[in-house]
């Protein structure tokens, strides 16, 4: 059974950093590409980045170019997500998943106010 859980979410002020992290079990990281997605309130999913699977070519959506680095461990089947200078619009439940119809954790909310 596959198993993605999101962690690291919080309540930061802008101008803040946080790292998310997704641990995977029942499948393998590096064996296909992995995103995140984040869900705004009243608003629907948007793709925020992407990994494929040897981990050497990343992708980030324009609103996070130059904010945020995705990267993966594969000694820890661990994605994670460094979100820098973080804005409130950033404000979101954040996922991991396979792709967007594949399997994705509970999310981890992110929340930035001052």
């Amino acid at each position: 059974e596959v198993q993605l859980v999101e962690s690291g979410g919080g309540l930061v002020q802008p101008g803040s950093s946080l790292t998310l992290s997704c641990a995977a079990s029942g499948l393998s990281l590096n064996t296909l590409t992995m995103y995140w997605f984040r869900q705004a309130p009243g608003k629907g999913l948007d793709w925020v980045s992407s990994i494929n699977h040897d981990g050497h070519d990343t992708y980030y959506a324009d609103s996070v170019k130059g904010r945020f680095i995705i990267s993966r461990d594969d000694s820890k089947n661990t994605m994670y997500l460094q979100m820098n200078t973080l804005k409130p619009e950033d404000t979101a439940l954040y996922y991991c998943a396979t792709g967007l119809n594949g399997p994705r954790g509970q999310g981890t909310q992110v929340t930035v106010a001052s």
